[in-house]
């Protein structure tokens, strides 16, 4: 007859498991971005919000980085995505610490954006039902070279906005405000990296755009030669006017 353990016997002879076994996981496989629009559009999509955002809560912006949310499912690796109240790990050293492992960091990302490059993405189905069924609260699908542009597809439009409600996706209305992230999408003509293009970028509630870090610094620097120029035109009305007190025999030190 086996004879059974005690808990103390148990504890000497078998060996805890203290963190999950991630050995068989390849985290990264160095596939490379596919088009230098969406770098480009990607970089837009994550620098300003470590420039510029300020949402008062720790957060995680990236691009093309694994997003595992089981030991035994392959990853979802959005274009860019953004996930509130994380922090980045520390040592990156750390297998666990290199992708977003759902368990690890323990909640999924609030946004998901695809950004379309050609017809073999599957951005509106297998993706798509991807992002709802792991619970991504906003997914988004950007096509700026209007490689989706059947009637069943985006119906003309470049970008299209899903939220969650009930385990299934809803499509948004314009304008694109995400409230429980508290930024909004929109579609921006300009510059970026010397490259004029349709860009995606984050707007604040009054669209306006979440600025980069070289538009942060030029917005400053207007800010402060319009400063100067008012110190100057302050400087020449009060020049202007000790002249004409002296014309008429009065001294302006002693008013």
């Amino acid at each position: 007859m086996t004879q059974l353990l005690d808990t103390e016997e148990l504890l000497d002879t078998e060996e805890l498991v203290t963190e999950l076994d991630i050995s068989h996981i390849v985290i990264e496989d160095d596939t490379p971005v596919d088009n230098f629009q969406s770098a480009k559009q990607q970089r837009l999509l994550v620098e300003p919000l470590y420039a510029s955002w300020l949402p008062g809560v720790s957060f995680i912006a990236d691009a093309n980085i694994g997003l595992f949310y089981g030991l035994k499912l392959d990853p979802i690796v959005p274009d860019a995505f953004l996930s509130l109240n994380v922090k980045m790990p520390d040592d990156w050293s750390q297998k666990q610490n290199r992708s977003y492992l759902v368990w690890e960091f323990g909640k999924v990302p609030e946004v998901a954006i695809e950004i379309v490059s050609n017809r073999k993405g599957n951005e509106l189905s297998l993706k798509k039902d991807d992002y709802a069924r792991i619970g991504i609260a906003y997914y988004v699908v950007f096509d700026p070279l209007q490689q989706l542009q059947r009637p069943e597809d985006l119906n003309g439009k470049v970008l299209k906005v899903w939220v969650l409600t009930a385990g299934q996706y809803v499509e948004m209305a314009e304008p694109f405000w995400l409230q429980t992230v508290d930024l909004g999408l929109t579609i921006w003509e300009g510059s970026f990296e010397d490259q004029d293009s349709t860009w995606l970028r984050w707007c604040d509630r009054l669209g306006q755009v979440i600025p980069t870090g070289a538009e942060g610094r030029e917005i400053e620097r207007q800010g402060r030669e319009i400063e100067r120029q008012r110190a100057d035109e302050a400087e020449l009305r009060a020049r202007r006017l000790a002249e004409r007190l002296k014309e008429v025999g009065i001294n302006p030190d002693e008013i």
